[in-house]
Parts: structure tokens; sequence; C-alpha cells
């Protein structure tokens, strides 16, 4: 069976308007050119992000972040102004949009907060940049690295190669650390203790020694040691390092650092103590009988 286009009912079906959109006759044809246009403006702002990145932003200075926030900035705004210059051809005044406010603020109300929310939240981290793309970010008991804004959620890649979303409300309200806000330099610390017959300067100058011939410990800052103060069974040091390679592995940095102070505290025989106790017998309120030495076995 096949359907004749030109035939006049059908094309008075499919030009027949069911609705108005302020002066907009809102008909299947109008729905067709609507889809078209979206289609067009759409690759067309993919064309504009993509010329921008290729042609400006790889030949300036800025860093990741920065590109990426002016890329998709860019890409907001030419979809924006796009589809208000198609509703003003489409022959729509915009004021007569304002009713669609309140039906909007209903739709909030009812269910749409946490997305107008989450999309706010979006639009706060491409402009302010608490958080951009490349860096290094703690989120409650989450580690990784961030590697998409967009407009719901905030992709996190860890170290595990695995991506968990997260709303770019989270973000904005609650505590995140970002470990590379400022540069990739970053700071790690490592809990030492040894015995209280050893020599705390000589431990100081052990540990400045494996740190510095690490490769990955920057000499600048350099590395430092504090004596932390006298355990229950050890004297307590904190080995301070300075790193920009392995900001998204600290455990293997860790790792790596304590198997080559295990080494060097054998070589200098610095020992690692055990727990010590003290152990107290309380004196007994009645004597204690003792059986003498030749009293005879007694068999029962």
């Amino acid at each position: 069976m096949s359907i004749d286009l030109f035939n006049p009912e059908f094309v008075r079906l499919f030009t027949r308007p069911y609705f108005h959109l302020g002066d907009i006759e809102v008909s299947p044809a109008f729905l067709v050119k609507a889809f078209i246009f979206l289609a067009f403006l759409t690759t067309v702002m993919r064309l504009g992000r993509s010329l921008l990145r290729r042609h400006v932003l790889k030949h300036t200075s800025l860093d990741e972040g920065q590109k990426y926030a002016l890329d998709r900035g860019f890409g907001y705004t030419l979809f924006s102004l796009g589809l208000l210059i198609g509703l003003q051809s489409a022959g729509l005044n915009l004021s007569s949009l304002a009713f669609l406010g309140g039906a909007v603020g209903i739709g909030i109300g009812f269910g749409l907060q946490n997305i107008a929310k989450n999309f706010l939240s979006g639009l706060v981290l491409l402009a302010e940049r608490p958080v951009k793309v490349g860096d290094r970010v703690e989120v409650g008991s989450l580690h990784g690295d961030v590697v998409h804004i967009g407009f719901r959620a905030t992709w996190v890649r860890t170290n595990d190669n695995i991506i968990v979303i997260v709303p770019n409300s989270e973000l904005i309200e609650g505590h995140v650390t970002n470990w590379t806000a400022n540069d990739r330099k970053v700071r790690f610390r490592l809990t030492v203790g040894v015995a209280y017959s050893s020599d705390p300067r000589q431990v100081r100058d052990v540990l400045l020694l494996v740190a510095g011939q690490h490769p990955d410990v920057l000499e600048d800052p350099a590395p430092d040691v504090v004596f932390t103060g006298f355990g229950d069974s050890s004297l307590n040091f904190d080995l301070r390092v300075w790193t920009t390679r392995q900001v998204r592995t600290p455990t293997i940095l860790r790792s790596d650092l304590y198997y080559r102070i295990f080494e060097a505290f054998q070589d200098y025989r610095i020992e690692i103590p055990f727990p010590q106790r003290d152990l107290h017998v309380r004196t007994l309120s009645m004597p204690l009988a003792v059986p003498p030495q030749n009293a005879p076995d007694t068999v029962s």
C-alpha cells in the first residue's frame, strides 16, 4: 500500500495545525521542519567547536581545562543563538513564551529540580572552574581524574580505568579535594617508626638519602624529615616528598619508597621495633602455697 504524498487529503492532514504556540501553528509539517532545523543546528555547533579547537585553541598557551571550558561555552552560546534566531524566523514572539515560565516552574517543583540544579552546577563548573578537565580530585572515598564535564554530571576516571559519574551539584555543594588545582606538584607524607636505640640524626639522613635517589621525587621543593614525637615503642618520623609524575598513583610511590626505606634500614642497622608492653602482676592478698620439692606425687 503506497501513500500519495500529493493527495489533497494527506497534504491537508500534514499541514493542519493541531495547536498554537504563540503565533506559530504547530502541525506535523512544522514538527518535521523543526527536527531538521535542530539537526542542522547541532551539526553547525559541533563543526564550530571542532574549528575552534583545531584552528584557534590548539595554538594558544591555555591548559586543557581552559580549552575545554571555552570549547563547551562556545558550543552552548552558538546553539542558544541559533535557536533564538530559528524561533524568531518561525514567527514566534519571544515575549509570548512568558507563559511557559509557569509551566517550567511547576515541572521543576514536581521533579526536575535535581536536573536543573545539576545543569546550573555544570555551568558554574565551566565558568568558575573550581574543577576542570585533567584535575585529580577526591570526592568522598572516590579518587580519580576529571575527564568530562557535561550538562548533568562529571565523569571521573579512577586508577582502575573505571568511569564514575558524579552529579555536578556534588562538586559544587560537597567537600571536594582538588589535588592539582594550582599546579601538578603534590606533597605526600610517609610515617616511619624506629627503635629507641636509633640515632635520630642518622635516621633523618637515611630517609633523605632514600628520597633523593628516587627518580619521581622532586629536588625542588626538596624532601624533608620531621621528628613527630615519642611513641609507645618507637621514635616517629614523617618523610615528606614532592612529586609531579605520580600524582595519579600515590600508593605506588609510597610502596616504592617503603621498600627502599626497609632495605636502607637493614644496611645501616636501624631497627624497626615490635610493639612493647609492660606487664604488671598484682600482689596476691593470700599466700600462695608451694609444695616442697621432695613431696611425693599424688595419683588420683
